[in-house]
Formats: C-alpha cells, sequence, structure tokens
C-alpha cells in the first residue's frame, strides 16, 4: 500500500439517533463529537438506522399492499403457505 493516501482505519463510536444505543467498531468515518466507552474516548458518528431499530431486524416489518395485488395473487394461485 502506497503510505499516505489511505485514510485512517480506527475505533469509532456508532449511535442509533432512536433507540440511543451505542456500539464501537472500526471504520474510516471520523467526527469531531467524542464518547468515553469503558474510559477509552472515541470519535461518536450519529446514524439513523442501525440493525436495534430497523423494522427487519426488530420484528416489527409489514406487507404494504395498496392496490391489493397480493390478494389477487393468493385468489389466483391460492396461499400456498
Amino acid at each position: 500500500m502506497k503510505p499516505g493516501i489511505h485514510p485512517l482505519y480506527a475505533p469509532v463510536a456508532f449511535r442509533d439517533r432512536s433507540t440511543g444505543t451505542t456500539f464501537v467498531t472500526r471504520s474510516t468515518a471520523t467526527s469531531d463529537e467524542r464518547v468515553e466507552i469503558d474510559g477509552t474516548s472515541y470519535p461518536l458518528v450519529t446514524v439513523d438506522i442501525t440493525s436495534d431499530s430497523h423494522p427487519f431486524w426488530t420484528g416489527r416489518a409489514h406487507t404494504l399492499d395498496s392496490e391489493g395485488r397480493l390478494e389477487r395473487f393468493r385468489r389466483r394461485y391460492g396461499d400456498r403457505r
């Protein structure tokens, strides 16, 4: 690797904006905000969605069918669950 052209890859804390959950992972993301976790200071990046708040991972996902296409499909081909 060429020296001096790659971004710094270091531990960063990410905080979920909706749940407040914070976790530490390695990333090239940076921030001026800092947070202290277990006595160590990390840059803090606030994100809108993580696996802690995403409907797919929390089990709150549902099927949107505003035009009745799912029901028409089930009538035509049967409900094969």
